[in-house]
C-alpha cells in the first residue's frame, strides 16, 4: 500500500508522518510516533481502552484512520501532566486507587476528561453515562467513578480558590 502523508499535533507538539494507508491511529501513535499510552485492547471499538481525544471530541483510535486526522489536535493521556504534575483526574485516579492492571486506565482518563471539559460538576449519573463506552475487568468501577467526581471536585474547588484570591481563572 502507499505511504500517507499525515501531519497533526500530538499533546501539543507538531508530527509529520508517512503512514502506510489505512493505518490506524493507535498504531500510527504506537508504532510511528511512540506514544505508548493509548491501549489495544479489543481492537474492535468496544472496550474503549484505545480511547483519545481529536479536536476535543472522543476518538477509538483502533478504529480510527490514522489519515483522517491530518491537521488535528490529538490528546493522549501522556499529553495531559504538565511540567511533571499529574493532570487533576491522573491524580485523582491514583489517590483513590482506580488503577489496579492500568489497562483500562488511559481510556477512562480520556473519557473523563472530555466529560469534565463540557460538564465541570457531572452527577454520579452523569460520570456512568461518561464511562459506558470503557470496559475495566478489575476495578468494579466503583473507584473509578469515585476518582472521577473527586478531581471534579478538586477542579471546582481551584477555580472557587482562584475567584477568591483575584487570579483569573486559567
Amino acid at each position: 500500500m502507499a505511504k500517507v502523508p499525515v501531519q497533526f499535533t500530538l499533546n501539543g507538539s507538531e508530527k509529520a508522518e508517512f503512514i502506510e494507508g489505512g493505518t490506524t491511529l493507535l498504531n500510527a501513535l504506537r508504532d510511528k510516533i511512540g506514544d505508548t499510552s493509548p491501549k489495544g485492547g479489543c481492537h474492535q471499538g468496544t472496550c474503549g481502552a484505545c480511547t483519545v481525544i481529536v479536536d476535543g471530541e472522543l476518538r477509538l483510535s483502533c478504529l480510527t484512520l490514522a489519515e483522517t486526522c491530518d491537521g488535528a489536535a490529538i490528546t493522549t493521556t501522556s499529553g495531559l501532566a504538565e511540567g511533571g504534575v499529574l493532570h487533576p483526574l491522573q491524580r485523582a485516579f491514583l489517590d483513590t486507587f482506580a488503577t489496579q492492571c492500568g489497562f483500562c486506565t488511559p481510556g477512562m482518563i480520556m473519557a473523563a476528561k472530555v466529560l469534565l471539559d463540557h460538564t465541570p460538576n457531572p452527577s454520579r449519573d452523569e460520570v456512568i453515562e461518561a464511562l459506558s463506552g470503557n470496559i475495566c475487568r478489575c476495578t468494579g468501577y466503583e473507584p473509578i467513578i469515585q476518582a472521577v467526581l473527586t478531581a471534579a471536585r478538586a477542579n471546582s474547588q481551584n477555580a472557587a480558590s482562584r475567584m477568591i484570591s483575584g487570579r483569573p481563572e486559567i
